[in-house]
C-alpha cells in the first residue's frame, strides 16, 4: 500500500491552519540592494512571434538578465568570504529548509539604527520563548526590509543600520548548533562596525561562512511570521562555483 504520509502532510500545510509568508523581495532595477551593485537589467532576447516574414521564431518571450550574484534576497555560501569553501551547487538538499526562529528587535532597531544583536539579546529572547533548537535559521528581525534605503545614510553619507556581533553569531554556532542565518539589512555586520577606520570589513560575515553554513540576506516580512513554531524554505539556483545569488526563500506558519 503506498505510503501517503507526505502527501497528506501537504494538504494539512495548504490548509487554513497554516500560513504561507513570502520573505523574499521580487527582483527588478528596483529591488533594494548593496550600493556597490548595478540594478538589475533584463534584455529581451525574442518577444512573441509578430507574424512577419522574418520572424522564423516561436511565438515566445525570453530575456537575457544581469543581475550581481548577491542582489536583493539573496543567499551567501562559504566560498563568498572563504577560498576553498563550498559554492552553491555542494549546498545538500536539507540546507534548504530549517525550523526558523525571529529574534524580534525591531522596536529597538527603530530606537537606534546602529543596534546590534548581542549574546545577551539572544538570551533575553530564550528567556521569554524557550532554548534555540539545534539546526533552526535564527532571523534577526528589525523590519529593515521597510526602509526605502537599507543604508540609511546621515547628512555626511555614513550608513546607520543593525547587524550581528560576531560573538553572539559564534554563541549561536558553539552553544546552540544553529543552522543559519539571516536579516533584513544587506549586510551581516552594522554600519558602523563595517565602515570603522582599520576594522577588518564585514567579521560576522567571514566568521558565519568560515563554519560551513550560508545566511540569507535582505529579507522581508519577518513581521508576518511568529517567534517559534514556522519552518523556513531557502531556496537557490544549484550554480556551479557560485558564491551566492537571489533566492527564494518563505514560511509556512502556524496560524495564531
Amino acid at each position: 500500500m503506498a505510503n501517503l504520509t507526505l502527501w497528506n502532510q501537504l494538504s494539512e500545510w495548504k490548509s487554513p491552519k497554516y500560513k504561507w509568508v513570502e520573505l523574499t523581495h521580487e527582483l527588478s532595477p528596483e529591488t533594494p540592494h548593496w550600493y556597490g551593485f548595478k540594478p538589475f537589467q533584463a534584455d529581451v532576447l525574442f518577444d512573441y512571434a509578430d507574424g512577419t516574414p522574418e520572424d522564423k521564431l516561436a511565438p515566445m518571450r525570453c530575456f537575457q538578465c544581469s543581475v550581481a550574484s548577491q542582489y536583493g534576497t539573496h543567499v551567501d555560501v562559504p566560498v563568498h568570504f572563504i577560498p576553498g569553501g563550498r559554492d552553491m551547487s555542494q549546498i545538500e538538499l536539507k540546507e534548504l529548509v530549517y525550523p526558523l526562529v525571529v529574534v524580534d528587535r525591531s522596536a529597538e532597531c527603530a530606537a537606534n539604527p546602529d543596534f546590534m544583536m548581542t549574546i545577551e539579546e539572544l538570551q533575553k529572547w530564550e528567556a521569554e520563548y524557550g532554548r534555540i533548537p539545534e539546526g533552526a535559521f535564527v532571523a534577526f528581525r528589525s523590519d529593515w526590509y521597510k526602509k526605502s534605503n537599507l543604508d540609511n545614510p546621515d547628512e555626511n553619507d555614513v550608513p546607520h543600520y543593525p547587524g550581528w556581533a560576531v560573538d553572539a553569531i559564534r554563541w549561536l554556532v558553539e552553544e546552540r548548533n544553529i543552522g543559519a542565518i539571516g536579516h533584513e539589512p544587506a549586510d551581516t555586520d552594522p554600519g558602523f562596525v563595517t565602515t570603522a577606520e582599520g576594522s577588518y570589513p564585514y567579521p560576522g560575515e567571514q566568521y558565519i561562512l568560515s563554519t560551513d553554513r550560508i545566511q540569507i540576506e535582505v529579507m522581508r516580512n519577518l513581521d508576518q511570521c511568529p517567534p517559534v513554531g514556522a519552518v523556513i524554505f531557502c531556496t537557490f539556483p544549484k550554480l556551479k562555483d557560485g558564491s551566492g545569488f537571489p533566492a527564494r526563500c518563505f514560511a509556512i506558519c502556524p496560524q495564531e
